[in-house]
């Protein structure tokens, strides 16, 4: 399998990085971000850093002819570009939703015409879109979300847009949105303690960025179970999938 991450040089992307390095149907990575990216130091002993390359694209909206080749043949990609709810307070949102919604779209569009010029490739199995979302955004446009509820409404506008892209184009492409919770790294500790609170207090999940990035590479490889993938699905199957690899 040839994979895109895009939006690799983010905090998720990274991890998913360093795992996919080391599963063998992963044959080729392609690490799509707007400045070069290096495999992490922190790779498992059986990582296969051969496998990554980088590719850096100046504009999401965009994909030059050098960038197109290096794409071409793809069978999946998982998609993390967005500007999370944290980092998007203080900006203007018709630049959120250029980043978030439009880069997507013409992401996806991007995907499936590379994936389309692997020739007899295409009929082995449908591209496969993992696009990451967040537990907060709301498909149904006709509700008021209690949290941030413009962005929300975006984030999930943007997801159904994805999936109707998929259905328009099925038997090539097929689509799934995972909407995780408050992502915790390792040594994170007050984040920690804060995703703990807004557990019990506010209901709000929580998941390591170990779990979602095995929940998703688990996914990407073996074909979508549900869809969507909730927070509760992900730390589900990416506990499994570190489970497995752990032996």
């Amino acid at each position: 399998m040839k994979l895109v991450v895009a939006g690799a040089s983010g905090f998720v992307a990274t991890e998913i990085i360093r795992q996919c390095l080391s599963i063998p149907q992963i044959t080729s990575v392609i690490a799509l971000a707007r400045r070069p990216v290096s495999a992490p130091s922190n790779l498992d002993q059986h990582a296969d850093a051969s496998k990554l390359h980088s590719v850096t694209l100046e504009d999401y909206s965009s994909y030059p002819e050098n960038v197109k080749k290096q794409l071409a043949g793809a069978n999946a990609c998982i998609w993390t570009v967005a500007i999370t709810p944290n980092k998007s307070r203080g900006l203007d949102f018709d630049e959120l939703r250029r980043v978030c919604h439009e880069h997507t779209l013409a992401g996806l569009q991007a995907m499936l015409e590379a994936h389309n010029e692997a020739g007899d490739q295409k009929s082995l199995q449908p591209f496969r879109f993992l696009y990451m979302s967040g537990t907060a955004a709301e498909r149904d446009q006709s509700k008021t979300p209690s949290f941030m509820p413009q962005y929300s409404l975006m984030r999930g506008e943007t997801e159904s847009q994805v999936l109707a892209f998929a259905a328009e184009h099925k038997g090539d492409m097929e689509a799934c949105v995972a909407k995780p919770g408050m992502i915790i790294g390792p040594g994170q500790y007050l984040k920690m303690v804060g995703a703990t609170i807004l557990k019990y207090v506010m209901s709000v999940p929580n998941i390591t960025v170990a779990e979602i990035s095995a929940a998703m590479l688990h996914e990407i490889v073996n074909g979508f179970e549900k869809e969507p993938l909730e927070n509760e699905d992900l730390v589900r199957i990416g506990h499994q999938a570190l489970a497995a690899v752990k032996g």
